[in-house]
């Protein structure tokens, strides 16, 4: 069963936060500090829920969620954004299908969670075979 959740964002004490809390519920992490090593990651064959800032310096998060679905890394991943933005800007458009939630900092650890869980639950569901 598919246990992996990467965090993506510039800030290394969100990173360190979400590491501690996906470790409290066994979930394995891996951590991204910018759009290009999240990247770097999905190609070396990172498979899971990708909790997404939007305002990272050098490649935000959209440019990054554009560069995902351009390269072909999208499928086997369910990208949550996990950001300071209080509503998602105009650069969403067109991404919106790419997107399975949006949670706002300060979040919730059980909130989080709760949303991390739902996510692997539908990514580790067997295929329909009609």
């Amino acid at each position: 069963m598919n246990r992996r959740v990467m965090i993506v964002d510039d800030n290394e004490y969100v990173r360190a936060s979400v590491d501690i809390i996906c470790e409290s519920a066994q979930l394995e992490l891996a951590s991204a500090s910018g759009g290009p090593e999240c990247l770097e990651q999905l190609e070396a064959g990172f498979r899971g829920v990708i909790l997404m800032d939007i305002m990272m310096p050098d490649m935000d998060g959209w440019d990054t969620i554009r560069e995902i679905v351009d390269r072909g890394l999208y499928p086997g991943n369910v990208i949550v954004m996990l950001t300071g933005m209080g509503e998602p800007d105009s650069k969403m458009e067109g991404l919106q299908e790419y997107v399975s939630d949006y949670m706002t900092k300060p979040f919730s650890p059980d909130e989080l969670l709760d949303s991390v869980e739902y996510y692997l639950t539908l990514l580790n569901a067997p295929a329909d075979h009609e």
